[in-house]
């Protein structure tokens, strides 16, 4: 599995690409994994928000068909005392969203704390513990900068040891749903067809 991870922003969106083999959802065999690539987005404050969100969507859109990720990891915004700053990450969340769905792609959000859980064990780790661990378990030669690019390679091993299995059985209900939803719209005007015309169903 293949998982591309965004840590929104607007000034830095981090971007991660984790890949790993021959893992079976939800166990330990997860852990083999390697980083395929990490980078970041950037764009600068002075200019205009629209052109910003511009650069940060032709950005995904650049990676997303480099890397053919299987599936796409966002960290969930949260809300803080700096609304400027929290706009600006669900609008950077919004357009991998969108990203993701035009492609037909899974999308998984996931907590800061469960990333951080998934790494080093607590949810409450720093940043330059979660760094210092990415580092370790990917078996980098040196940590990944900035802290954004840290994070979002961060949040590809959070989905690949706690969320895949998780996306597997979304991706089965939905397409249940649809088949379902589908099969009932047939059922439907199979019976219209057979209703005579001018009698309501009972």
């Amino acid at each position: 599995m293949r998982v591309l991870a965004v840590d929104p922003g607007l000034t830095r969106c981090g971007l991660g690409v984790v890949e790993s083999a021959g893992a079976r959802p939800g166990t330990a065999t997860g852990r083999r994994v390697r980083m395929v690539a990490v980078g970041v987005v950037r764009t600068p404050s002075a200019d205009a928000v629209p052109q910003r969100l511009l650069a940060v969507a032709e950005g995904l859109e650049d990676w997303l068909d480099e890397h053919t990720p299987d599936v796409v990891a966002v960290e969930r915004v949260f809300a803080q005392a700096n609304v400027r700053s929290v706009m600006g990450t669900a609008q950077a969340a919004g357009l991998v969203l969108v990203a993701a769905a035009r492609r037909g792609l899974p999308v998984a959000m996931h907590t800061p704390s469960e990333v951080k859980a998934a790494v080093t064990g607590s949810g409450r780790a720093g940043k330059e513990q979660v760094t210092a661990m990415v580092t370790r378990i990917l078996g980098l030669d040196a940590p990944p900068r900035p802290a954004d690019a840290a994070d979002a390679l961060a949040l590809a091993l959070c989905h690949l040891w706690r969320g895949s299995a998780t996306t597997r059985l979304e991706a089965a209900a939905h397409g249940a749903l649809v088949t379902g939803r589908r099969n009932g719209y047939a059922e439907a005007a199979r019976a219209a067809a057979r209703r005579p015309i001018g009698r309501a169903p009972r």
